[in-house]
Formats: structure tokens, sequence, C-alpha cells
């Protein structure tokens, strides 16, 4: 299917050459970054927060919960309503949503309109994961998409491991309005960028378009969202509560270290996948798996010796860093060029059910169980994973 930019009038077709437009995925990695930066960056600044809105760190907290909650009610609405709109308009509008918002949080004396902020921060990027992995398969010929979609994601891992560290270090340098002006000024930054470097394609038309309901019922959708929910449901309750899982071992204090660890071994991932996706993604998936069941399994019998935390977190980081484009590249690939702007945001919409799960069940298990049931219950979601990921070897995850 070719496609018309409205900035060369070039039509983008077979013949283009089989290399990757680095600058316009890296634009849309940049717009992963400020979403996982807005998103987490709070976290780290809750007792600054909480003192400059004179709220308590509790009450700070729900900075998070309202971005969440933001993202999840957004995601499919927003897709289905504008999926006729063409593509860099829409990112570009969204894109000013992150400005806007972020200004709001950084020069509100208001919790009451700083909650509403975060809401409204949220619902962006739950429209911007809805579409940022659409639009880079889009600039790509078929047998680059894999790869140009682990260009565009990469800012989730480089946010997560030293966006947020580096914006928690900031805030106690130069105050937590500081750093959300900051962020206001990357996303200037990254608008100018969009409209520099990254093509417009159209949006679909209406004969085009599928239902959320012609997307779910597709071969291959189901098994992988429920692959996408059991695996980062795991995941999501080791990485929200890694603070109090790393007591035994006494390395609670270094939640910053193993967090770092756990970063980089992802980013190493996340240039793995990137390479070998569109050649052997069954395989990276099963393997991916295999190995984060494997270390819930060492964690199980080795969670109190810090050599074995360490080594267990940095293979962690290895199969988790490129989850997300292992898991986006088999929807897109299951769903199709007319389903791939639907599916994408019923994903986030799974993904953050999952962020969600993994909050509620992690602490349950918490107060009535304790740490030590992590493991156990990780490995449980991670072999269900595992075998409806091994089963779906025609659609889903097909043997190629």
């Amino acid at each position: 299917m070719s496609h018309f930019s409205s900035s060369t009038g070039m039509v983008q077709s077979a013949n283009t050459p089989a290399r990757l437009p680095w600058f316009a995925l890296l634009a849309l990695a940049m717009t992963g970054f400020i979403c996982i930066l807005t998103e987490t960056i709070p976290a780290g600044l809750l007792p600054l927060i909480g003192e400059g809105l004179h709220v308590t760190k509790a009450m700070a907290g729900q900075l998070v919960t309202l971005y969440a909650i933001g993202s999840l009610v957004a995601a499919i609405p927003f897709a289905m309503f504008t999926s006729g709109y063409r593509r860099r308009p829409l990112l570009i509008s969204i894109i000013v949503g992150f400005l806007v918002f972020n200004t709001i949080t950084a020069l509100s004396t208001s919790y009451a309109l700083t909650l509403l902020a975060r809401f409204f921060a949220g619902v962006a990027a739950g429209a911007a994961w809805g579409m940022i992995a659409g639009y880079a398969r889009r600039m790509v010929p078929d047998v680059l998409r894999g790869r140009a979609l682990a260009v565009a994601m990469v800012g989730t891992p480089i946010a997560l491991t030293f966006g947020v560290p580096v914006g928690t270090l900031l805030g106690d340098l130069i105050g937590w309005r500081a750093v959300f002006g900051l962020m206001s000024l990357l996303t200037l930054v990254l608008i100018v960028w969009v409209l520099w470097k990254v093509p417009d394609y159209p949006g679909q038309s209406a004969e085009q378009r599928m239902t959320v309901g012609q997307v779910f019922v597709l071969p291959g959708i189901r098994p992988i969202l429920m692959v996408v929910l059991t695996w980062m449901l795991a995941h999501n309750i080791l990485y929200t509560y890694i603070s109090p899982f790393l007591e035994p071992s006494g390395l609670e204090g270094n939640v910053d270290l193993v967090l770092l660890v756990f970063g980089l071994t992802a980013l190493v991932s996340i240039w793995i996948v990137g390479l070998l996706v569109d050649r052997m993604l069954r395989l990276l998936v099963l393997v991916s798996l295999l190995g984060f069941a494997l270390v819930a399994s060492v964690l199980w019998v080795g969670a109190a010796l810090e050599s074995i935390v360490y080594s267990a977190v940095a293979l962690w980081g290895l199969t988790f860093g490129g989850a997300a484009t292992l898991l986006q590249t088999a929807l897109a690939d299951a769903s199709g060029e007319e389903g791939v702007d639907v599916v994408m945001p019923i994903n986030t919409t799974v993904w953050n059910l999952a962020i969600a799960g993994g909050g509620i069940a992690g602490g349950a298990l918490l107060e009535i169980v304790g740490v030590q049931s992590f493991p156990g219950v990780l490995l449980i979601l991670l072999l269900v994973a595992l075998i409806i990921a091994w089963s779906a070897k025609r659609h889903g995850f097909p043997r190629k």
C-alpha cells in the first residue's frame, strides 16, 4: 500500500530504499520518552510535590494514579474518533497536550487543578501510545517494520533508566516545578523536530476503518493480548514493589542501583530484539518468557542473596526490554494495515490494566502473604503466558 506524504508530495512505495529514517523514528522515540517521564517523574518527587501542594505523600501519589486513569480511558475512544485525521497534525496536537498540561502542573498551586492536568496528560499519553507503533511501521518497507518499531520504542527504557533518576536529582537541586518546566521545554523541541523530520500520512477512510469488535475477533489477537496481560502483570508486581522485595537481601537502600542494572540490560535487549524481530519474533517471545520464568525460579530460592538478586535483575532486564516491540509487532502483523491503528489502543488499555493490576495484586500479596510469595505468583503467570504463546503457532506468534 502506498502513502502520500503532504510534505514532499512523493509516494512511499515498494521502491523505498531499505534503510531506516532515523531522525523521524527517533522523534517518535522522544514522544515515548516524554510519555514515560511525565508518567513516572512524580514517583521520585513525592515528598517535594506533597510539600509544594500542601498535601500528604499519599495524596501526591495520586498524580500518578490520575495519569494512568487518563491513559486507560482515553486510548480506544481517541483512536476511534481520530482514525480519519492526518497523522502528523494529530501527533503535534498530542504533543501540544503534554506541553499545556505539564506547564499547568509546573505552575499550579491548586491540588485539584494539578490532578486535572495530570488526568489530561494521561489522556495525551493514551493517544500517543495508540499511534506510535502504526506511525513507525508506515515509514518503512515491510522488511524493516519490526526494526523501525524497536527504534520508536527506545525512549521507554531510556526514560525509565536515566530520566527518572536524573529528574529526581534535579528536583532536589532546582525544585519539582522546574523539572516539569524542563519537560515542557523538551516538548517544544519535539514539536519543532516532528515538523522538521516526521512525514505526514493520511488517516483511514470510513470504508477502511475497522471497529474494535472486528479487530478483537481477528485470528491471533486474543492470544497476544492474553500474553500482554499475563506477562505485564508479572512484571509490574515485581517492578512496583521492588523496594520491599529487596529487603531480605539487604538491598532496599540500593533500589536506584538495582533499577539501573535492570535498565541497562533492558537497553541491550531492545538492541537485540531490533536486529532480530523481523525474522525471529516467535522464538524471541518464547525465550523472553522462559528467561523471566527462570528469574522467578531463581528468586524463589535465592532472594536473600545479594549476588543472585543482581544476576536475576540483569536477566529480567534482558527478557523485558524488547517486550513492547515484540508484542506490538505481533499485534500489528495479526491485525494488518487496516486494523493496526485500532489494535494499538487496545494494547495500551490492556497494558495499563496490567500496570494497575500489578499494583493491586502486588499490594495484596505484600500485605497478606509477604514478598516471599512474589516469585511463585510470577512463575504461574509466566507459565500461563508461555503456554498461550506456544499454542498460538498458526496465528499470533506464527512459525515463519
